[in-house]
């Protein structure tokens, strides 16, 4: 049966994780700061399950506004030493402390002066011995039957390197905005991209004065492609939109007489706005909410900053 299997499994490794909580001390928060320190770029480095797992790690710090690149020993062996510069930091995954191919770059690492943060198994191992800081990431036993395969312990030097990312990133002060940046083209970047970022504005946006005729109204309409346009009074504030559903409507019931007509006496007055700050995932919200294809972007005095269509944050996968 696989599901006593998957229990215990689950068990050990949730254990283990706790067991590494209450081992934190000051060594995590020095780990922090030595990292926090560092104005170059943090160096995460491992061999095998542990290189793996370095990888994920370097990864997440990259994503959360700590510049990071993962390093293979080995190859760093072999030329890749040229990566490192003064100024970086160092943060070194190993379960054993004994792996040969870091232990071989310490030389180079001292003579760089680059700090040393190590997630090991052994803290009096030559590598923790070598570092600067030396995080015990130490387990009871391995989920696998066999005691050999690393899984609780690549569980636990991942769940520590989580654990350093993300107090960098408060360190930091990173925010919604600056992740955005970062993943651009992900779901979750999407999500949290600003409807500013998004919206039709300068010659893209649709806009007509109150005294525009109605046949100027439709050239505009037709040529900026949004299917409505925005009324503005002379400074700038919205006095009200048109959509296409607006004419269809005026020309049932004034016909032809619609054409003698200003925008003024066309428009819709109560069009809902939102401000430029917000995230697109509201924005397609509130779209769909309200059973309309538009959105004015305003700023605090009304004044018009851009149109957001509906068909802008379909695009964005963000449902």
């Amino acid at each position: 049966m696989s599901l006593p299997t998957a229990r215990r499994v689950l068990q050990i490794e949730a254990q283990a994780i706790q067991d590494v909580l209450a081992r934190l001390d000051t060594s995590f928060e020095k780990a922090v700061d030595l990292l926090f320190a560092c104005k170059g770029r943090v160096v995460v480095t491992g061999m095998g399950k542990s290189g793996l797992v370095a990888r994920k790690i370097s990864a997440t710090f990259s994503s959360t506004g700590t510049p990071s690149f993962f390093l293979h020993p080995a190859e760093a062996l072999h030329g890749d030493l040229g990566m490192l510069a003064r100024g970086d930091a160092l943060l070194a995954v190993s379960y054993s402390g004994e792996t040969e191919e870091i232990i071989a770059l310490l030389e180079a690492l001292k003579r760089l002066e680059m700090p040393i943060v190590t997630l090991t198994g052994r803290v009096d191992s030559t590598l923790a011995e070598a570092s600067d800081i030396a995080l015990d990431v130490s387990v009871k036993e391995e989920a696998c039957s066999l005691n050999l395969a690393p899984t609780a312990s690549t569980t636990v030097a991942m769940a520590v390197g989580d654990a350093l990312a993300v107090s960098l990133l408060e360190r930091r002060d990173f925010r919604h905005d600056d992740f955005a940046a970062l993943h651009p083209a992900g779901r979750l970047g999407k999500k949290l991209l600003r409807v500013e970022h998004l919206m039709h504005a300068g010659d893209a946006l649709p806009r007509v004065a109150m005294d525009t005729r109605m046949p100027d109204a439709f050239h505009e309409m037709s040529k900026k492609g949004l299917g409505m346009t925005t009324v503005l009074h002379p400074d700038g504030r919205l006095a009200g939109i048109i959509t296409d559903g607006d004419l269809r409507r005026l020309m049932e019931k004034q016909g032809g007489a619609t054409l003698e007509m200003n925008a003024g006496a066309c428009m819709t007055r109560s069009a809902q706005t939102i401000g430029p700050h917000v995230l697109a995932s509201e924005a397609l919200n509130l779209m769909e909410k309200r059973k309309i294809t538009s959105i004015v972007v305003v700023d605090e005095s009304e004044g018009v900053l851009g149109v957001v269509h509906l068909h802008d944050l379909w695009t964005l996968e963000l449902i």
